[in-house]
């Protein structure tokens, strides 16, 4: 897509869908876009919403928490509508900014006063996992098609995941009638989600690691909460009880039949930086294949569950994002340390694999400085404001 990451599936639908819905509800008033990213989202929302007829959007990334690629993408974006801002902190204080300021209620009436609205394009807003389901389905039918699998097989996606949100389309997918045996979720040093599948426990009080794998660095994965309503028989009293443990003590425990069921649909793999990058070059010695350092996460959590479990169904890894976002770190893992600058490392990775750089990041080193706004996180409500 537009940006080289999963998310152009859906980030290149959603402004449409979101349009069309308000016209078709006769909303007419400007719609105000609020992200928060961890790399990805950022860029591909937008450029999704560039331009767009009725809306504006403002990103907000971890200053230190991305890599020099996926800022240069976000800090050179064009658009008349388009508002980026480092914070101070990691994806998780941006994350939980933006939610305070969707309930500050405050806020949204003095833009409700200028007919503005708040929205979001961070997959807590349903539009961005529906498109996400269709891949999974049009995955398998691709596989039929090659012979691969006969239609109803059984077969495996393993996913990398920081966020939830990819990985619970798959299950949504599943729900759908998809016919997949096991949801792989990966992770990597942030591996809260990894304990919480192993043991039923979800505790975000750990140190936050800042990683080679940067679109997974969280430790709140807002989707999960989606994941809780449906494992505890849509029980909407257990969850929000679940949700308020989480945000005074930092942690909550599910049930025993959730914590069974949860194992069943689920298989966890947690991927430290040096398999992350030992994984990079297997890959590429034997298949000649560059992967990133996110879907070598799910790669190696792959090979991890076949080995346990002697699973030898079809199985899919999901592929997050081009290895040229993240060039030094796949380039160290083949070729050793490199100490220029990631637009170099880049052509230099190229020339040494043959690969070819896609066309959207070539010219990035060039493109001019647009957005260059840094704020503390308890600055984002003004921010906002100024773009009212």
């Amino acid at each position: 897509g537009p940006t080289s990451a999963f998310k152009d599936v859906a980030l290149s639908i959603l402004p449409h869908l979101m349009t069309t819905s308000y016209e078709m509800n006769d909303i007419y008033g400007e719609v105000i876009i609020l992200t928060a990213t961890s790399g990805d989202t950022g860029k591909a929302a937008l450029e999704g919403f560039k331009d767009v007829k009725g809306t504006k959007i403002a990103v907000f990334y971890p200053e230190l928490g991305v890599s020099e690629v996926q800022k240069a993408q976000m800090v050179t974006q064009e658009g008349e509508n388009t508002y980026v801002c480092a914070i101070k902190g990691n994806f998780d204080d941006a994350q939980t900014g933006v939610k305070k300021i969707f309930t500050n209620e405050k806020l949204i009436k003095e833009f409700e006063e200028s007919n503005k609205m708040f929205s979001s394009a961070n997959s807590i807003n349903i539009g961005r996992l529906v498109p996400q389901i269709v891949y999974y389905f049009h995955t398998y039918v691709q596989l039929i098609e090659k012979n691969e699998i006969s239609m109803g097989d059984m077969v495996n996606f393993s996913v990398p995941t920081g966020n939830f949100g990819n990985i619970l389309a798959g299950y949504y997918a599943k729900m759908l009638g998809l016919p997949i045996n096991k949801l792989l979720c990966g992770s990597n040093e942030n591996n809260v989600l990894y304990d919480f599948i192993k043991t039923g426990i979800y505790d975000r009080n750990r140190e936050f690691h800042k990683t080679i794998s940067p679109s997974m660095d969280i430790l709140i994965s807002s989707n999960l909460e989606r994941l809780l309503y449906y494992m505890s028989n849509e029980d909407n009293e257990a969850v929000k009880a679940m949700m308020e443990q989480l945000n005074s003590q930092g942690k909550y425990e599910v049930s025993v039949e959730m914590k069974e069921i949860i194992r069943q649909e689920f298989y966890a793999g947690c991927v430290f930086k040096e398999d992350t990058e030992k994984t990079i070059k297997e890959v590429y010695n034997k298949y000649n294949y560059l992967l990133d350092t996110h879907t070598a996460v799910a790669y190696k959590t792959l090979m991890d569950y076949k080995r346990e479990t002697g699973d030898e169904s079809v199985s899919i890894v999901l592929s997050t994002a081009s290895p040229y976002k993240f060039s030094k770190s796949v380039y160290e893992s083949l070729f050793g340390a490199n100490d220029k600058n990631e637009f170099e490392i880049m052509e230099e990775l190229s020339e040494r694999t043959g690969v070819p750089i896609p066309e959207n990041l070539k010219g990035l080193k060039n493109k001019k400085v647009i957005h260059t706004k840094v704020c503390e996180v308890n600055e984002m409500e003004e921010f906002v404001r100024k773009i009212n």
